[in-house]
Formats: C-alpha cells, sequence, structure tokens
C-alpha cells in the first residue's frame, strides 16, 4: 500500500512537471531561462528554483544521517553549507559589477584558457556528481519501498532519469524555473505537513533535539560546522547551478533572491536534520540510509511524505544540472553551435554517465559534498585576492593554488590507499577532512599572495 502510495503521488509529480514545462523551446530559453516572451524571471520563480535545487535529496538524507550520528552539531554543519547562498550572492554582485557575465568570464580575462579550464573541470565532475548522488537517492528509496521486487531500485533509477530527460531536454533552463516552482511547492506542502506531525508526536522534545550529542557523540559535528565554514566561501562558486541563477535577472532581484533562498533552504535542512536526530533519541537502529529507521518509527503515511519529498528534490536538481551542464558543454567548452540540438546531446551524455555510476554500485552520499568542496577550494584565495582585493594575480599562483586544491580532494577520497594513509595523520575521516582543507588554504593563499600585485 505504501509503495502504491508513492509511486501514485511521485507520477502524478513528473506528469504534472511535463505539463507545465514552456509548449515552445527557444534558444535564449534554453541556456538562459528567458520565457518565450523573452522576460527574465521574476523574484520567487528565481527564490523558489534556488532553493529546491539546494535542498536536493543528497543534501536532506545528509542532513538527517549527520543528526543521527552527530546530533544538532552534525545537521547544524551541514546547515553551514547553506550560507552559500550569502556567499555566492556577495560573488555575484562582485562579478556582475566587473562586467563578467559568468565566473568564466572574470576567470578568462585573468588567466586564459588554462584558468577557464581547470575552473570548468571541477564544475563538470560538480554536475556529475548531482546527477550521480540524486538518482542514488531515488534508488535507495524505491529498494526500501518495493523490498520484494526484483532490481526495483535499477528499474527506479533508470525510470527516473529518462523521465528526468525527457523534460529537461525540451526546455533547457527554462523547463527547469518553471518545474522547480511547482516541484518547490509541492515538496514544502509534503515537507512542512511531516514536521509538524513529528513535532507534535509523543516522546518529541524541542530542548532535547537542539542539545542532542547524536549516537556517535558531538565531536565529529563540531569537526564538519569548521570544515563548512572553511569551505563556504568557494563552495558556491564552484556550484554552475547556483552561479548560472545568479545571471538570468536583474541584480536587485538576484540580490534579494539570494537571502530569501538562505533563510528558507537553512530551516528546511535543519527542519530535515531533526528527523534523524530523534531518530538517534529514540535508539532506533540505523538501517538502509535511515529509511527503514522512519518505516518503524512513523505512521505509513508520514513516512510516503518523507519518501515523496526526498523524490521531488531529487527529480527539481536532475533538471537544473542538466540545464547547467548543456551550458557548460555548448557555451563554454564551445562544443557544437549554441542550438537546442547540441544542448540536448549534452544533456544525454551527462544524464547516461551519471546512471551509469549510480548504477555501479558506489553509495557514498557525504563524500561526493567534502571532495568536490576540497576541490573548490582554490577559488577562496583567487576571488579574496583578486575579485574583493582587485589584485592581479600570476598564472602560476592560480595552477599551485588549483593542484593543491585537487590533492586535497584525492588525498581524502583515497585516504584508505596506502599512500594517502602514509601521509595524512591518524583520526576520524572528518579530522583529516578538516586538516587538508586546512593546508589546501595556506598553500592557496601562499602562493595566490606571493605572485599578487596591485591591478594597473
Amino acid at each position: 500500500m505504501q509503495a502504491a502510495a508513492i509511486v501514485a503521488i511521485f507520477g502524478l509529480i513528473i506528469l504534472a512537471s511535463l505539463l507545465v514545462v514552456p509548449r515552445r523551446a527557444t534558444v535564449d530559453g534554453f541556456f538562459g531561462g528567458a520565457a518565450t516572451d523573452g522576460r527574465a524571471p521574476g523574484l520567487w520563480m528565481l527564490v523558489l528554483s534556488q532553493v529546491t535545487t539546494w535542498i536536493f535529496a543528497r543534501s536532506l538524507m545528509n542532513s538527517a544521517i549527520l543528526g543521527y550520528y552527530y546530533g544538532i552539531w552534525g545537521t547544524l554543519a551541514y546547515a553551514a553549507y547553506y550560507g552559500s547562498f550569502l556567499s555566492g550572492g556577495f560573488i555575484v554582485g562582485r562579478l556582475r559589477e566587473t562586467g563578467a557575465g559568468s565566473v568564466q568570464d572574470w576567470l578568462s580575462a585573468r588567466f586564459g584558457t588554462t584558468g577557464t579550464a581547470c575552473y570548468n573541470l571541477v564544475i563538470a565532475l560538480r554536475l556529475l556528481s548531482e546527477v550521480f548522488a540524486n538518482l542514488l537517492v531515488v534508488g535507495l528509496i524505491f529498494a526500501a519501498a518495493l523490498p520484494e521486487v526484483a532490481l526495483a531500485r535499477e528499474g527506479a533509477i533508470l525510470v527516473v532519469a529518462c523521465l528526468g530527460l525527457a523534460y529537461s531536454a525540451w526546455g533547457g533552463l527554462s523547463a527547469a524555473l518553471r518545474t522547480d516552482v511547482l516541484q518547490m511547492v509541492v515538496f514544502l506542502g509534503v515537507f512542512c505537513a511531516a514536521l509538524i506531525a513529528l513535532i507534535l508526536s509523543p516522546g518529541f522534545e524541542i530542548g532535547a533535539v537542539l542539545t542532542a550529542p547524536g549516537v556517535a557523540g558531538a565531536w565529529n559535528g563540531q569537526v564538519l560546522l569548521l570544515v563548512a565554514l572553511l569551505q563556504v566561501f568557494s563552495y558556491p562558486a564552484h556550484d554552475p547551478v547556483m552561479m548560472d541563477r545568479g545571471f538570468v535577472a536583474d541584480a536587485r532581484t538576484t540580490r534579494a533572491s539570494f537571502l530569501h533562498a538562505f533563510w528558507i533552504s537553512t530551516l528546511c535542512i535543519i527542519g530535515f536534520g531533526f528527523f534523524g536526530i530523534q531518530a538517534g533519541l529514540i535508539g532506533a537502529e540505523y538501517e538502509g540510509e535511515l529509511l527503514g529507521t522512519w518505516a518503524a518509527m512513523f505512521p505509513p503515511w508520514l513516512y510516503v511524505a518523507l519518501l515523496v519529498s526526498l523524490l521531488v528534490s531529487a527529480l527539481s536538481t536532475l533538471d537544473s544540472a542538466l540545464a547547467s551542464a548543456a551550458r557548460l558543454v555548448v557555451e563554454e567548452w564551445r562544443l557544437g553551435t549554441r542550438n537546442l540540438g547540441a544542448g540536448r546531446v549534452a544533456m544525454i551524455v551527462f544524464m547516461a554517465l551519471g546512471a551509469v555510476l549510480t548504477l555501479w554500485g558506489n553509495r557514498t552520499l557525504f563524500d561526493a559534498v567534502a571532495v568536490s568542496g576540497t576541490a573548490s577550494m582554490f577559488l577562496t584565495p583567487v576571488l579574496i585576492v583578486g575579485l574583493v582585493m582587485g589584485r592581479r594575480i600570476a598564472l602560476w599562483s592560480y595552477l599551485v593554488a588549483f593542484g593543491a586544491a585537487m590533492a586535497g580532494a584525492a588525498a581524502y577520497f583515497g585516504r584508505a590507499g596506502a599512500f594517502w594513509a602514509a601521509i595524512l595523520p591518524e583520526g576520524h575521516k572528518y579530522e583529516q577532512l578538516l586538516i587538508i582543507c586546512a593546508v589546501v588554504l595556506i598553500v592557496g593563499f601562499g602562493a595566490v599572495l606571493a605572485g599578487a600585485r596591485r591591478a594597473r
């Protein structure tokens, strides 16, 4: 019965998404988000799109899982990444003041094709991880909801990948913006109902949740909070979904959209973390990314609501990631002419690669955030010294900062291997991540400051 309800509700949401996409696709709408009459998106379309593409399924699951293990500190650590709306809005504002139309424009003017190539490599990996991670959550949900059905995980991944690709490839960014509004309204309705039910449920005490240490203790959550604070300045700059939305409307609308997106998404992430914290407080055993745990904890309708909210957030992020992938390939890499066909081919390639990675069996959720966040940290010294302080930076300095960040990402990803294990200090993986981030920033700032000079 639960499985049938989940499939039916999610099917209706997909159908509604297909109905709200633009009837006519244009090149400017596909790559730039403009409506068919040429108008830029309004404030609340931009806000809801920003929020729904950032509180995606992986983030909701990460918040709940970190809350389960590390209590309120784990949830706060993940919520700290949503300070990216503040730092991202600041970066977009500064870029627009210089006349740049994207991060790539600014980098190209200072570091040429080498600078943009390094950046585009990082964001390509970021987009691929977005597709992979959200399809992964879809697979986990349907495997939990349909345990008796053979290949339920694989079948769900392929079906959602094809349906998400269908409407994304039709309208590109304009379709993503329209469907984001629908999907965010549905998500907020379902999620708020679930959160109210949790708060009113017997045994829920807000004081206990806000002071919970988690089943593994608060320390690693506190360490993760420090990691998030180190990464939060560069993190939005390597997220093309956020950056693309920073240049589709006027400056005033854009600035307001980032501020509203910050408080709405932060509250949603903290609220979803409560479900994981409560599971830890009542002593529930961790099962299947918490999905099995919730099935035993909550009444059927609430369990269905949680899973539907995760599925909606996954769908909304997939279309935005594909739209950004099309812009990256066609407008930045210039692989093909700027037309609908080239953009759609790029979407198909990214969706196919993401699906293959998901079906391959990798199930790591937070590590994808940690690795991409670490790789983005070369941007922190470059943007602070170059964009904020207005200094010219030597290309060699930029490349040293980039190399340090990529080495840091490789170290965290390969920490179990003999090579990195011999270099990294002993300790929990999050303690190792904090040290890696500190070293990346020290090397990056050292190189950038050494190669910086006053702009003429």
